[in-house]
């Protein structure tokens, strides 16, 4: 790879298979976090310019790749993003990821969820219902909002500001439950309380009686990779009980993003 070389990219970038540059482009990118131009990969792979140009050109039109709102940077596209969603739900990953869950769920004793963003808003990948007969069933493969839900606002949270300006902009700000926040400014500011604490908190702004929270998924640059949630009706936890659990829900959340890179890895106790 271009990127490991000792001075001499170009030359080995020109011994690069043409399979394996489409595959780069594709790693600097998601490992970056945020929406690049085609220059922007560059500098990390040392292409012929004109190759990378028309490599994310060939990436977009194949919908691995879509452009960020102002036409000229890459954002990950529908195809690549359900390639991550099927490596996490790869049957080995899924059942240690399962038991991180259900770990996490029986020392809460409530529900616990693991999401990530899509288009429309956040897709459930995997969930441990609690054993509690009273509970809120929001299934895998289901969407939520992204403005009235504790992971929805965790992911607006991470967004630049400007893209995540654009992103609410083009929301509409339905009411949910008695606390849905309507007002953009409003939510805006939430976010960046949000964006500080790195936690994501829902106090009955989705569904009337239920409160929850999520902390990220991050990767090992702190990158958001998904959130890991717990949500409960407020009849058993009130939302001050649900932040003591905050940090049992950050050590499980390394735990997750261990286990996703190496499952010969075991969670830790």
């Amino acid at each position: 790879m271009a990127r490991q070389g000792n001075g001499k990219k170009e030359d080995q970038a020109d011994r690069t298979p043409p399979g394996l540059r489409r595959l780069y482009i594709l790693e600097v990118l998601t490992q970056s976090g945020y929406p690049m131009t085609p220059t922007d990969i560059n500098e990390s792979l040392g292409l012929p310019k004109p190759t990378v140009h028309r490599l994310c050109n060939e990436l977009h039109l194949d919908g691995y790749l879509t452009k960020d709102i102002d036409g000229r940077r890459f954002l990950p596209g529908k195809r690549l993003r359900s390639i991550a969603a099927g490596v996490l739900s790869f049957a080995p990953l899924a059942q240690l990821r399962h038991t991180i869950l259900q770990r996490v769920s029986e020392q809460v004793g409530e529900t616990c969820n693991i999401t990530l963003p899509d288009t429309s808003g956040m897709i459930y990948l995997d969930r441990v219902e609690t054993h509690w007969p009273i509970r809120i069933e929001l299934p895998v493969g289901g969407h939520v909002p992204f403005y009235c839900t504790a992971s929805g606002k965790l992911y607006l949270s991470t967004l630049r500001r400007s893209q995540q300006r654009r992103l609410v902009d083009s929301l509409k700000l339905d009411r949910h439950a008695p606390n849905t926040i309507t007002d953009k400014d409003e939510l805006l500011a939430a976010l960046e309380v949000t964006r500080k604490n790195r936690l994501g908190v829902d106090n009955e702004e989705f569904v009337e009686g239920m409160v929850a929270v999520a902390v990220p998924v991050e990767n090992d640059n702190g990158d958001f990779v998904a959130t890991l949630a717990i949500h409960a009706p407020v009849q058993r936890m009130s939302l001050a009980s649900a932040m003591e659990h905050v940090d049992l829900l950050r050590h499980a959340a390394k735990d997750l993003y261990s286990v996703a890179i190496d499952p010969e890895s075991p969670p830790t106790d």
